[in-house]
């Protein structure tokens, strides 16, 4: 191969190794993005559960949201 050749697939070589390094580290990312996405939807459901029983817990039976006499 002539030097112009070579240099030109060196050069080749070196960005595909740029490009898969980065593609690592983007992978990375997304994996632990998605990771603490799902670790705040079972958080969300967590305190969804809570706050029903909270209200549930609270309300008299009979007295689904009355008006205070004042109103």
């Amino acid at each position: 191969m002539t030097d112009r050749v070579q240099d030109a697939v060196d050069d080749l070589q070196m960005k595909l190794a740029f490009q898969e390094d980065l593609l690592d580290q983007l992978n990375k990312v997304v994996t632990d993005q998605q990771q603490q996405i799902t670790n705040l939807e079972l958080a969300l459901e967590t305190m969804k559960v809570q706050v029903n029983t909270m209200q549930t817990a609270t309300q008299e039976p009979g007295q689904q949201h009355e008006l205070p006499p004042h109103y």
